[in-house]
């Protein structure tokens, strides 16, 4: 039984009288020796403490988001065509020089 500071009960001492042991009640001791003296009982308190490691479990979730940033860049790319057309200027046939 754990004791408190002030240490145990003295009223527990004085239950069935000092120098008896606690649940025996004084009819059933023994005739004390003539001459003999019983001190009253000295009680010794031990206080004891009991540490307890508890563990604990402490989630902890990281979440990444990624952002893809696309920057849209315009470079124009030059080309060019060409066309030949072809006039014909015909002043006449053949026949004009026979």
């Amino acid at each position: 039984m754990f004791c408190n500071r002030n240490c145990c009960d003295p009223m527990r001492q004085n239950m069935y009288g000092y120098g008896m042991p606690m649940g025996q009640p004084m009819m059933n001791a023994q005739p004390m020796m003539e001459g003999q003296v019983v001190e009253p009982t000295i009680t010794k308190c031990v206080e004891q403490e009991f540490y307890h490691e508890v563990p604990h479990v402490c989630p902890i979730h990281t979440h990444t988001v990624n952002k893809h940033i696309y920057k849209h860049t315009y470079t124009p790319q030059y080309s060019c065509s060409e066309e030949c057309q072809v006039a014909n200027l015909d002043c006449g046939k053949c026949s004009n020089f026979i």
